[in-house]
């Protein structure tokens, strides 16, 4: 199994200056935290998406940095983290450890929740799990199963891909081409990024060990048990979505907003799964508008 090295792969990546490697709940993670010089500043937590990193996050993070204390992690299995979850990759299991690392981090329980994706299911079962009522931001959430029999099909499909040890092995040599990895993300995701960032998706697609990682997350992934918890959700929450976006449907985002008492749900034109790294500057303004309406961040 191949992996990315952080003194190769890793001597060039966004926001590095702000990168930091801590151990927490059996995992050594790679966190990158950033805020304003010389003075305290609500805590917001950015929770990357199936497949992706930090890198992710590389130009919403620094203007989001100029008002927050931003914490962004590589997520386990993902990126530069390394180390395994007792029990899998399971959607409790990646908001537990998540929750040990915010503790070794000290500084306190986030005041605003921003997932991409998978990533805002994570964040929705945090704020569940530790009774945090920070507003949440879910950037093309995936927080409902797929519809009918594919609910079911796909995650054993994914199980099975993950218990076959050659099954990371070929994606990593499928995505060794870096046009390969471009083509697969224009039609995956709707989305129109920058060579940059295709050359960072290409970096980490071509090694074993993130394949493996995305494959693990997916293979554990139960958004059945979620979805019957989504009225529960006390914070008020923005589910946004990309109108390009060929990944997650509106009517799913539509539904979330409907099972969730608080939420809005908001379309943006033009824009596709990846919208915050198609439009950062525009992301970032929406998540601190948002979190502006929050008293605690306002003060």
């Amino acid at each position: 199994m191949s992996s990315v090295r952080w003194e190769v792969d890793g001597h060039d990546w966004p926001n590095r200056e702000h990168s930091r490697f801590v151990r927490a709940g059996m995992l050594d993670w790679h966190v990158q935290v950033a805020g304003p010089d010389g003075r305290a500043a609500p805590v917001l937590l950015l929770i990357h998406g199936t497949g992706a990193a930090t890198h992710s996050w590389r130009d919403v993070l620094p203007l989001l940095a100029q008002h927050f204390t931003v914490i962004a992690p590589d997520m386990p299995g993902h990126g530069f983290t390394r180390g395994r979850i007792a029990g899998g990759q399971s959607l409790p299991g990646m908001a537990r450890v998540l929750a040990e690392l915010l503790g070794k981090l000290a500084l306190g329980a986030p005041d605003v929740i921003v997932g991409h994706s998978a990533g805002a299911a994570i964040g929705v079962r945090l704020a569940i799990d530790l009774g945090i009522d920070a507003p949440i931001i879910g950037l093309n959430p995936a927080l409902l199963p797929f519809p009918g029999l594919a609910a079911r099909l796909f995650p054993a499909m994914a199980r099975a891909l993950f218990v076959n040890p050659f099954t990371a092995m070929i994606f990593a040599q499928i995505a060794s081409s870096e046009t390969e990895v471009a083509r697969f993300l224009k039609k995956s995701t709707g989305s129109r990024i920058d060579a940059r960032g295709v050359e960072l998706y290409h970096r980490l697609f071509r090694t074993s060990d993130h394949c493996a990682g995305a494959i693990g997350m997916m293979a554990n992934w139960d958004l059945e048990s979620l979805a019957k918890e989504l009225p529960s959700v006390a914070a008020r929450s923005l589910l946004v979505h990309g109108a390009r976006d060929s990944a997650i449907p509106l009517d799913s985002i539509e539904r979330a907003g409907r099972m969730m008492p608080h939420a809005e749900v908001v379309t943006l034109a033009d824009l596709g799964h990846l919208a915050h790294e198609e439009a950062p500057e525009q992301i970032a303004a929406l998540i601190g508008e948002f979190a502006a309406r929050t008293p605690a961040v306002a003060a």
